[in-house]
């Protein structure tokens, strides 16, 4: 697409979930909230490129990204944001449902830990859930 003459950007593909063990992340997004496997593929001897796709949403890829020293950090930075996932100071982002209630009731009994149960707000009805890891998201039904 182009917008007066400018190439524009036109959609996200991939986005980065990090991730304390990707074999524990596997488990909790495949097995506890139902996400399918995209890519799941070695690249060299020791890294993985591990990506989910929600249900409803199979074009985005969501990287469960193991937070470790490489390319992008160092020791020191890698060793902040393990403790930041840790420790639930990471916030990752909001996942749609159509039926709330019933969303977290199935979640719960299959282990899902929510810091808030369903709530209603200005914009719809969201629960609070962490991942295995300390992610943090939004479970969101929005208002009609």
């Amino acid at each position: 697409m182009r917008y007066d003459g400018i190439a524009m950007i036109q959609r996200m593909s991939h986005t980065p979930i990090f991730v304390l063990d990707q074999d524990s992340a596997y488990d909790f997004y495949v097995n506890k909230l139902g996400f399918q496997v995209k890519t799941d593929a070695k690249f060299g001897d020791d890294f993985r490129w591990l990506t989910v796709t929600p249900p409803g949403q199979p074009d985005l890829e969501i990287t469960l990204m193991p937070i470790a020293p490489g390319t992008i950090w160092d020791q020191t930075t890698a060793d902040t944001v393990r403790d930041l996932v840790r420790n639930g100071k990471m916030g990752a982002g909001v996942f749609g449902t159509s039926d709330i209630h019933k969303t977290y009731e199935d979640l719960t009994a299959k282990g899902v830990e929510f810091l808030q149960s369903p709530k209603e707000q200005f914009y719809g009805t969201e629960a609070i859930f962490k991942d295995d890891s300390g992610n943090w998201f939004s479970l969101t039904q929005q208002k009609r």
